[in-house]
């Protein structure tokens, strides 16, 4: 047997060649590896493979124009088949619209007009190529997880994303992520080498017209594809959209059209009629201080009713507290704007009465509008009115911008899962929501007079696990041949009994209160289970539910209602005319161009000239909105037996994070009074506060600041130019870290 000998590194003579190194040693070693690299070069083309392809590579040349636009339907043709996770449906995609596929062969085709720019051709055609194939994996991979195709929107939203990694990958495939893109890094880099150069001579200026007019080619063939309708830029369903219109134009149509456009026949003449000489702006009731409730909404993560789903069936009805207030209270089905995602969209119809069907598609205005400007909704308009407005969600603050965008809708307080003891969870990690009622009565607690509380719940949130998960269900589902099928089912199913039991204890604690209220609970999309409209009851992918409880006894009236709706609706039942975009609602709904005006006033109060606004003012000027609606409170610092810091007070969470001279602390949460510092010295003079924290290390709101001195605290006077605890000063920081 042949032994493997191993040579000894000579460590102490490779130290030695280095101290003695000189310059021109370098020198002389980079020339000598760039000839031999040239001469390796200079072998291959002179290979007698070489001389047999300069043919075949001359032609190619030639043909290369009609040679790429093969290779962009080749990419094409692969993104479909991974979007749609099928070769077959890719296929028929292809055979069934040939006009759509190679209109879409030609965006792709349009990007490798780049490669002519420069000499390593084949390495650009890779690295295109690469960049639209990765684009379709990423659209792929997330309509396994949800229904909602991949749009630009979603790079918006990405900070949240990574933040929720845990709660979408498992470790497996984290790692098999990772790996992947290291290996495609290595794979494309050794291809700059690998690749060649194109030899002939380069026409860069021609070669920039040539790109100018493929692109130019792109926008007139686009518009002339919409006239033929060809495709569409109205997404009414951006899932259907995707299939029907391909990947690579829905993609580009959600990264460019954003926002409203200016629609026809906008005008200061047009809006003053729409706006009926501005009473549209006006805010008034026909009741009574006494007589106005509370206005509780809450919107239930991917509710619906399971009994809905045609085939499936259950061992108890796994909603019993909600079936009861069906037949009792106001209900019926709730059109959302998104499907399997898009939380935050229904809560925008719900909160400022616009529809999302005016804007981009796949887009956030959350994200995008919101995030930096004023916008009325219904905590502005019943504020007018001498409401308090609270918001509350049991997930982080900076999560989908809400502590802006809440700010710039004028509520007063934002209590998120930093300002809660979240103890229980769901197994997938998502708080549970019975954290809410009792943080909910003290939002409520704030105000002397009615309340707007708006709450949004997350322990129903996907991903829903295709592997037993819980041993003892309270609910067993049957119907579903598949058991990873029957187990997501399974799962999903009994996370709606925990709502429904939620809804209950809510309910009870409102009616604990004695005070007039109205209570209505909705969902915000499907949850996301590879459902088709013929699975379900109503033949509508779009449809939740939602009940409208009181104690105020109100008429039971049932009706279908679009989330942009509800606000409206509500508001009228109660005498409630606040409000502009309600207003309208309450005034238009059901008359001849309903959908076409409201159109235009979101316009006009979104991106246009605010002629709406001319004779009362905007609502919401600036924010003044406070997170949480208590204090962290420092009462103690104690020096424990080990030399470490213990800090004692009340209103601690697990987002709770101390702070010593300005700089924070590595902080172990132990209870609601109780932090403590392993990692960290209080020395005489130090300043100690605690600060509830968020994403990007966002400070939400802070305790008083004490000077520590022997054991001692003093509180340090606050500076007057200092911003008000827990208000703007947070703002400007989440969006300078996030941005």
């Amino acid at each position: 047997m042949k032994r493997i000998h191993i040579k000894k590194p000579d460590i102490r003579g490779f130290f030695t060649k280095v101290r003695n190194l000189k310059k021109e040693d370098i020198k002389r070693h980079f020339k000598e590896k760039k000839e031999r690299r040239q001469h390796i070069l200079e072998q291959r083309r002179n290979s007698r493979f070489a001389k047999k392809m300069q043919p075949v590579y001359k032609w190619m040349n030639r043909l290369s124009l009609p040679l790429q636009f093969l290779l962009a339907c080749v990419v094409n043709f692969l993104i479909e088949v991974i979007s749609r996770l099928s070769f077959f449906e890719a296929w028929d995609y292809l055979v069934g619209t040939p006009l759509v596929f190679l209109y879409n062969a030609f965006m792709i085709f349009a990007t490798f007009s780049i490669v002519y720019l420069v000499r390593r051709r084949v390495f650009a055609r890779i690295l295109i190529s690469v960049f639209w194939i990765f684009l379709g994996i990423c659209n792929g991979y997330l309509l396994t997880k949800r229904v909602t195709p991949f749009n630009a929107q979603d790079l918006k939203v990405l900070s949240d994303a990574l933040e929720l990694t845990g709660n979408y990958f498992n470790t497996f495939e984290l790692v098999m992520i990772i790996i992947g893109v290291v290996a495609l890094v290595f794979w494309v880099v050794s291809m700059w080498r690998r690749g060649g150069q194109f030899q002939g001579k380069m026409h860069r200026i021609i070669a920039l017209g040539g790109v100018a007019v493929s692109f130019g080619a792109c926008l007139v063939l686009t518009n002339v594809a919409i006239d033929k309708r060809v495709i569409s830029n109205y997404f009414g369903n951006i899932a259907f959209a995707y299939e029907d219109y391909g990947f690579p134009y829905c993609f580009s149509a959600s990264l460019f059209n954003t926002g409203i456009n200016k629609p026809a026949g906008y005008s200061e003449q047009t809006m003053d009629e729409i706006s009926d000489h501005g009473e549209l702006t006006k805010n008034e009731t026909g009741r009574s201080a006494e007589e106005l409730p509370n206005i509780m909404f809450v919107q239930l993560e991917s509710f619906f009713d399971p009994t809905e789903v045609e085939w499936l069936r259950f061992s108890e009805d796994p909603i019993p507290n909600l079936r009861k207030l069906f037949s009792e209270y106001s209900s019926g089905y709730f059109k959302v704007p998104s499907v399997g995602a898009g939380t935050a969209n229904t809560e925008f119809e719900v909160l400022t009465g616009m529809s999302m069907r005016f804007f981009g598609p796949g887009e956030y205005p959350y994200k995008t509008y919101g995030k930096t400007k004023t916008l009325e909704s219904a905590a502005s308009a019943l504020t007018a009115l001498g409401y308090g407005a609270e918001a509350l969600h049991n997930n982080g603050g900076n999560f989908y911008s809400r502590a802006q965008v809440f700010n710039h809708m004028g509520f007063d307080h934002y209590t998120s899962k930093e300002f809660m003891n979240i103890l229980q969870t769901t197994p997938k990690g998502w708080a549970t929501d019975d954290i809410l009622v009792p943080n909910i009565m003290e939002s409520m607690d704030t105000t002397e007079g009615q309340d707007f509380v708006f709450t949004i719940t997350v322990e129903g949130h996907g991903e829903y696990p295709t592997e037993k998960t819980l041993e003892n269900p309270e609910i067993i589902v049957s119907g579903v041949e598949d058991e990873g099928e029957r187990n997501a089912w399974e799962y999903y199913v009994n996370l709606m009994h925990e709502t429904d039991k939620f809804v209950k204890e809510l309910i009870d604690a409102v009616e604990a209160r004695n005070e007039p209220t109205v209570l209505v609970f909705y969902g915000d999309h499907l949850p996301t289970m590879n459902l088709e409209a013929k699975d379900l009851k109503s033949k509508y992918l779009y449809n939740t539910n939602y009940v409208i409880w009181d104690n105020i006894g109100l008429e039971k009236k049932d009706g279908n209602y679009a989330a942009y709706q509800i606000m409206a609706e509500v508001f009228d039942r109660l005498d409630i005319h606040s409000g502009t975009v309600f207003n309208y609602h309450q005034e238009r709904r059901q008359t001849k161009n309903y959908l076409a005006d409201l159109e235009l006033l979101q316009y006009d109060i979104m991106y246009g000239e605010q002629y709406v606004y001319k004779e009362s003012g905007e609502p919401v000027t600036e924010g003044h909105m406070v997170m949480g609606v208590k204090d962290a409170v420092i009462s103690e610092v104690v020096k424990q037996w080990d030399g470490s810091f213990s800090i004692y007070g009340d209103n601690f969470t697990k987002q709770s994070k101390v702070y010593i001279n300005g700089e924070k602390q590595t902080t172990k949460f132990l209870n609601n009074t109780r932090l403590d510092l392993k990692e960290s010295q209080l020395n005489d003079g130090d300043t100690v506060m605690v600060a509830q924290v968020g994403s990007s290390n966002t400070i939400f709101r802070t305790s008083k600041t004490y000077e520590y001195n022997g054991g001692v605290l003093t509180e340090v006077p606050e500076d007057e130019n200092a911003p008000e605890n827990g208000r703007q000063a947070f703002v400007k920081q989440e969006e300078e870290q996030e941005e």
